[in-house]
């Protein structure tokens, strides 16, 4: 069974049709809800109240999503989720009173920015999507290689360590890590793909 969204789109239809499809709420959530945590946290949320404002933002997709519909770049669904995002993020900060003493300016500079569009929440979900991206097609490759590939590629990849250090501790040939990082590297860039295909 594969461990990621067929495509967009059509992940997109599954959630829409959400009698149906639990299957497809519960990738959607896994993709969606870390992100929804950290752009509440880069927001001044402390962690458990980002966790409920994002159990809120999925509950409001839930009963929302069937009436959204794609009519132009403004209408994306990535625009659309970071809308209520926005507004989520404003009602939870705006329902607790504001501190003078404890930085009470801040927080209304942190309101009124959040109160207005803005470009940079959709630019901040933009990133937090594409970071949980590559997070999970990284736990999905490394679930799929053997450990020897992954390590070659964690190694000379992410730790920038030498091939011939990496090949000497692997005790493998210079090339042979090159091959094992190589086939490592095509497939995260497929599942990056397939899971990017679910943000059109």
């Amino acid at each position: 069974m594969d461990r990621f969204p067929d495509t967009r789109s059509s992940l997109l239809l599954r959630v829409k049709n959400k009698a149906s499809d639990e299957q497809a709420w519960q990738e959607f959530a896994e993709l969606y809800q870390p992100v929804i945590i950290r752009m509440a946290k880069a927001k001044g949320m402390q962690e458990a109240d980002a966790q409920d404002l994002a159990q809120q933002v999925l509950v409001s997709v839930h009963t929302a999503i069937g009436r959204w519909e794609p009519r132009s770049a403004d209408t994306r669904f990535r625009n659309w989720l970071s809308k209520i995002t926005r507004n989520a993020i404003l009602k939870a900060l705006t329902r607790s009173p504001l501190d003078a003493a404890g930085g009470g300016s801040e927080v209304r500079e942190r309101l009124a920015e959040l109160a207005s569009p803005n470009p940079q929440l959709a630019q901040l979900l933009e990133e937090e999507v594409q970071r949980e991206i590559y997070h999970r097609a990284a736990e999905i490759v490394q679930q799929e290689v053997n450990q020897r590939s992954w390590q070659a590629f964690q190694w000379t990849t992410l730790d920038e360590m030498p091939i011939e250090e990496a090949a000497e501790r692997l005790k493998q040939t210079v090339g042979s890590v090159y091959a094992m990082r190589s086939r490592v590297m095509r497939r995260l860039r497929d599942v990056v793909q397939s899971l990017r295909e679910i943000e059109q």
